[in-house]
């Protein structure tokens, strides 16, 4: 058919994407036995497969993390790239995506999942990643596939295209017809699909599916609209040269159908990324990636921490060959380091080798300073990097700390390993309450994090909410004297001061002043009263720091032997200490703008969570460039955002995010102020 003249040859890489629990472990594992690259089919639920072998996935029966796995087909090496389904751990898969030449999005029959779905197909469409749909579990599907189809539509910007049709046996489908070759299948449990003639009914139900087919395919191309205008027939040649170059330009989305668990449609969609997909050399030009001229160019996938090999970086060989030895470069030249060990990865397995070769994915073992996502040479003069990864904002935050006083150090290296496998790790050191905080992606992605603390590392972790930084204040003014007098044989310490505390205006913080005359305090202990007064305010009488409120000195007295600055800080803290519990303090909340993104279909269930928490509506828009997505803007307390992503998510087929920013501090009274109080003077 001259379709082997446009096969691509040479290593593929192949990211597998898709919804939570969409089969996407299942179907790598079907590839992975239906090319022989492993002996025995191995199922999630029962922990044996290539994929999901950590013992995290293991435990909660989910992918947690990209798993990589190697294979030949018809003389190609393979490597898929098996990402997580979860919109928590999804970030995972974003630097693999990358480097990928085509990605393989398994969905389902079950229009609940199409908003994961069109996250998903969002982030490879703003990628220009060319991508094929494999609608899997039709073992189980009851409905007619081409309305399962418009209803995946909504969720993708590019229009699908339906490529393989069912053969039913009353409600099951036995085997599929291809419209492209225009042959029947049907499909045997764990072997090739057996070719058979077509019913007529079948043939009929082809036909008009294959028009179908062929009329989304002419609205990129002329000469077929003509031919199909004419009501002529195409030739093969010229359906299989529309299919690679439109799928190949992103211009529509192939669909195929099949039943990973019985490896049903796996050895057609195996021949269709043989003769479809794409190579390194469009993957290197998507990139902008430069040549070298003889030197080797890389982009980090993943980073791996090993328990006896050190760090691993799995990376794609976009341009040269490597070599066990070879000296690495980033930008501007800087040397990331010496290359020592290559290995292949086969899930948790790896296998040396002493080169990799263009388009190949090989793990470079102890180059510590490189980093997820990073674009690496074996030029001197260094590299331009060819992607910046674009974080998501964090929505689940913990703090932790470890049992045992000794394991400290260990914790903070070990959460920084964390932060490299998991780039969407966020660790942050609060300087004010002293803890130490873990904030990512939700409440599984944190317990993942926490499990491998105690489960890999052993360092048994205590949790808890992280403190939310409240502040007092004062709704009025007073002047007070303070004096510190100590006399205790020889030089004795006095310091006296008269203090103006005054409010100022929210969000102004502290300002100190002096109005002293006639030197009765020495210009050189202003500083020390400040530092004084400073001191107080670090607590106060609600026991939280104080804010917004002006102290001007305005009297006082010294002793020209017994004063000193610390006399004078001493007392600066003491008119405080008397003067700011009549001064009507009042506590301070953070407010936070939050903007929540969810399907609009749930906008409603969002402005009724928002009141329940204590916020206030500013309003709802389109979320820009995502159909059917609400962006609702609110203001929200800190202290109501801690589990607010849980709630969110269970009312947006766990789909749901927000951005929250700090906007100002408002007062809090009542019963609501006296338990937090209750709560610090508890503490």
């Amino acid at each position: 058919m001259g379709q082997a003249g446009r096969r691509i040859e040479g290593p593929r890489c192949v990211a597998i994407v898709g919804p939570f629990g969409s089969g996407k472990t299942t179907l790598l594992e079907a590839l992975l036995a239906r090319t022989g690259a492993i002996n025995k089919f191995g199922t999630v639920d029962s922990g044996g497969s290539i994929g999901d072998a950590t013992d995290e996935a293991r435990s909660h029966h989910m992918s947690v993390e990209a798993n990589i796995a190697e294979t030949e087909f018809l003389g190609d090496t393979y490597t898929f790239i098996d990402c997580p389904g979860s919109v928590e751990f999804q970030f995972e898969s974003q630097p693999a995506l990358s480097a990928a030449d085509l990605a393989i999005v398994v969905c389902e029959p079950d229009d609940k999942k199409i908003p994961a779905l069109q996250v998903i197909l969002k982030s490879l469409e703003e990628r220009n990643i060319p991508r094929i749909i494999f609608l899997n579990k039709m073992d189980k599907c009851t409905s007619r596939v081409r309305e399962v189809v418009e209803a995946l539509q909504q969720a993708s910007a590019t229009p699908l295209l339906l490529r393989q049709i069912p053969i039913w046996k009353g409600e099951q489908a036995i085997g599929y017809i291809d419209l492209a070759l225009e042959r029947a299948f049907t499909y045997k449990d764990h072997a090739p699909s057996a070719l058979v003639d077509m019913s007529e009914g079948d043939q009929e139900r082809e036909w008009e599916a294959r028009y179908s087919m062929l009329e989304t395919l002419s609205d990129h191309d002329e000469k077929l609209m003509e031919i199909l205008l004419e009501e002529m027939e195409p030739s093969k040649e010229q359906v299989f040269t529309d299919l690679v170059a439109e799928m190949r330009e992103s211009q529509v989305v192939p669909v195929l159908i099949g039943a990973a668990e019985h490896e049903n449609g796996v050895l057609r969609l195996l021949k269709v990324l043989r003769h479809e997909g794409l190579g390194i050399s469009a993957t290197a030009e998507r990139l902008g990636c430069p040549d070298p001229e003889g030197d080797a160019v890389l982009q980090v996938m993943k980073s791996i921490h090993t328990s006896h090999g050190g760090k691993l970086s799995i990376s794609r060989v976009l341009k040269g060959s490597v070599k066990d030895g070879d000296v690495f470069y980033g930008a501007d030249g800087e040397e990331i380091g010496r290359v020592s060990g290559l290995f292949h990865v086969q899930g948790q397995k790896t296998i040396k080798d002493d080169k990799a070769t263009e388009g190949q994915v090989i793990a470079l073992g102890k180059l510590d300073a490189a980093h997820t996502g990073m674009t690496m040479t074996t030029a001197k003069s260094g590299v331009e990097q060819l992607e910046i990864l674009d974080h998501p904002a964090p929505v689940y935050a913990m703090a932790v700390r470890p049992k045992e006083h000794r394991d400290e150090v260990k914790l903070h290296a070990t959460l920084q390993k964390l932060a490299e496998e998991d780039p969407s790790l966020i660790i942050e050191q609060n300087q004010d309450s002293g803890e130490t905080i873990l904030k990512g992606q939700g409440e599984m992605h944190l317990r993942v994090a926490l499990e491998r603390l105690e489960g890999k590392y052993s360092i048994n972790i205590d949790s808890h909410a992280p403190a939310v930084p409240y502040k007092e204040t004062i709704r009025k003014g007073v002047s007070v004297r303070g004096r510190h007098k100590k006399q205790s044989g020889g030089h004795g310490q006095f310091g006296d001061v008269v203090l103006d505390i005054k409010p100022l205006s929210r969000g102004e913080g502290f300002v100190f002043s002096e109005t002293i005359t006639g030197g009765v305090v020495p210009k050189n202990y202003f500083g020390s009263v400040e530092n004084g007064i400073k001191d107080a305010l670090v607590k106060g009488p609600l026991g939280f720091e104080v804010v917004d409120l002006t102290v001007n000195l305005s009297d006082g007295s010294y002793h020209t032997v017994d004063s000193s600055d610390q006399a004078f800080r001493s007392a600066g803290t003491l008119a405080m200490r008397e003067g700011l519990p009549q001064c009507s303090p009042v506590l301070l909340e953070p407010i936070m703008n939050v903007k929540i993104a969810v399907p609009n279909d749930v906008t409603a269930k969002v402005n009724t969570i928002v009141a329940g928490r204590r916020g206030q509506l500013m309003g709802y828009d389109a979320r820009p460039g995502w159909e059917g997505w609400d962006v609702v803007e609110s203001l929200m307390p800190q202290s109501e955002i801690g589990d607010l992503i849980i709630e969110l998510r269970s009312i947006s087929a766990g789909v749901a995010s927000f951005e929250a920013t700090f906007d100002h501090m408002q007062e809090l009274t009542g019963r609501q102020a006296d338990m937090v109080m209750e709560a610090a003077a508890a503490e």
